[in-house]
C-alpha cells in the first residue's frame, strides 16, 4: 500500500495510527471485491442467414420468423446476475438485456420503451430464498413463464426456428413466482402476474386488480428406472387476460411436455402439447365458432458424434382464434430438420431446413401463406457465440 508524505508525517507525530490508515484503506477495496466476485456476466451473439426454397415465400407468424434471401443479426444478449448461494436466506438477481432486431419482437417493447427500437429487457428480477422446508425460492420482477418445451434463448433450443406451440405460449411475466423442490424427483411452482402476455408492467384496463395466475409441476425419473432415468415430465396451467383489454376474453393456456431417453443412449424423444382456450362470447357460441388453438410437437435428438447433433421436429397447429397472422381455422403441419456441427469452441453452428404446409388450403380454395400458397419452405444457417 502507498501512502503520501502527509499521512506518514501524521503517523510519525502520533496524530493518526498507521494501522487504522491501513485498515481504512483496505476495507472499501475488500468490500467491493466481495460484492463483485459473486456477480457473473454472460451472454451470446446470434447471427443467421435464410433463403426461400424454390419460389415459396416464408410463412411467418411463428415467433422470431426471419425474412428470407439475406443475412441477419438476430440478437445480442447480455446477462448480469448473482445466483443464489447455499445460504438459508440467500439473495440474488438477474438482468438479461437484448440488443438487435429480435428485441423488437418482444411484446413489451411497444409500451415499456416506446419507439426506442432494437433494445429490450428480457429478464429482470430479484431472487430470494426463504428457509421453509427445503427452501422456497421467489422471483420478483420480470421472469420466464414456467411452461413450454422451447426457450426465448435460441441457443437453448434443439432447432433454430421456433415451433408453433412456442408461438402461442405465455413468455415473459411481470409478477411474483415461487418455486419449491420437494425432492430430486418432484418440484412445483406457482405465481401471479399482471397479465397473461409479456407486456412489462402492463395492466388489464377493465380491472387492474385482476391478475393472471400460473402453476406447474415437474417430475424427473430416478436412476432406478434404468434407461428412463432422467426422463422429465412438465405440466403447467396459466389463466388471465392480456394487457389493455377492456372487454377482452379470459384466456387459459395448458402445457404438457416430456423429454424421454431411449435404450439407444444417443437418441432422445421430446413431446409437447399446448392448448389455448379463449372464452367464447355469446355471439361465437351462437355461430359455432371455435376460438381454441392446439399445437402438438414431436422432437427427435440424435447425437451422431462428439461434434455432430441431428435434431428433428414435427409439429401440428390448429390456429383456432390464436393471433398469429394466419386466418382462424387454418391447420398447419410443419417439419424441421437441423444439423448442429460444433466446429469452434463456444460456438453453435447449425444448418436447418423447414417446411410448413397449410393442410386446410385446398379445402378453403387458397392457402393461408403469402401469395395464397399452401407450402412454405426455407433453409437457414445459424451461428451463435456464447460467452
Amino acid at each position: 500500500m502507498k501512502m503520501n508524505k502527509w499521512t506518514l508525517g501524521l503517523a510519525a507525530a502520533g496524530v493518526v495510527s498507521l494501522g487504522s490508515v491501513v485498515q481504512a484503506d483496505e476495507k472499501p477495496s475488500n468490500n467491493v471485491l466481495t460484492k463483485v466476485s459473486s456477480t457473473t456476466i454472460s451472454g451470446y451473439v446470434s447471427t443467421s442467414a435464410a433463403w426461400g426454397w424454390g419460389k415459396t415465400a416464408p410463412v411467418g407468424g411463428y415467433s422470431f420468423a426471419k425474412a428470407t434471401d439475406g443475412f441477419n443479426l438476430d440478437v445480442v444478449s447480455l446477462t448480469i446476475s448473482k445466483p443464489l448461494d447455499e445460504g438459508e436466506w440467500s439473495a440474488g438477481y438477474t438482468a438479461q438485456l437484448w440488443f438487435g432486431p429480435d428485441a423488437n419482437a418482444l411484446l413489451n417493447n411497444s409500451v415499456a420503451f416506446g419507439n426506442f427500437k432494437d433494445f429490450n429487457v428480457r429478464n429482470a428480477y430479484v431472487e430470494l430464498r426463504a428457509p421453509v422446508g427445503n427452501g422456497i425460492n421467489f422471483k420478483l420482477g420480470v421472469w420466464d413463464c414456467p411452461m413450454g418445451f422451447e426457450s426465448q434463448n435460441v441457443g437453448d433450443n434443439p432447432n433454430y426456428s421456433r415451433s408453433w406451440g412456442h408461438t402461442v405460449e405465455p413468455t415473459q411475466m411481470t409478477g411474483l413466482l415461487a418455486s419449491y423442490k420437494v425432492n430430486d424427483a418432484f418440484s412445483l411452482n406457482a405465481g401471479v402476474a399482471n397479465t397473461i402476455n409479456s407486456q412489462i408492467n402492463g395492466r388489464v384496463a377493465s380491472a387492474q386488480s385482476q391478475k393472471a395466475v400460473v402453476g406447474g409441476i415437474s417430475l424427473t425419473a430416478p436412476d432406478s428406472l434404468g434407461f428412463l432415468k432422467g426422463a422429465k415430465l412438465d405440466a403447467a396451467v396459466m389463466d388471465g387476460r392480456v394487457a389493455g383489454a377492456v372487454t377482452g376474453p379470459d384466456t387459459t393456456v395448458i402445457y404438457v411436455g416430456a423429454t424421454i431417453p431411449t435404450p439407444l443412449e444417443t437418441l432422445s424423444v421430446g413431446l409437447a402439447w399446448d392448448h389455448v382456450n379463449i372464452a367464447k362470447s355469446p355471439a361465437s357460441v351462437g355461430n359455432g365458432a371455435n376460438p381454441d388453438a392446439d399445437a402438438v410437437a414431436i422432437y427427435l435428438a440424435f447425437k451422431a458424434s462428439e461434434k455432430i447433433k441431428l435434431n428433428a421436429r414435427v409439429d401440428y397447429f390448429d390456429v383456432g382464434g390464436a393471433a398469429v397472422g394466419l386466418p382462424a381455422g387454418t391447420e398447419v403441419l410443419s417439419t424441421t430438420f437441423t444439423v448442429d456441427y460444433a466446429l469452434w469452441e463456444n460456438v453453435i453452428s447449425r444448418l436447418e431446413y423447414r417446411w410448413d404446409h397449410d393442410m386446410s388450403g385446398r379445402v378453403l380454395g387458397a392457402g393461408s401463406f403469402p401469395g395464397g400458397r399452401v407450402n412454405s419452405s426455407q433453409i437457414a444457417l445459424n451461428v451463435i457465440y456464447k460467452f
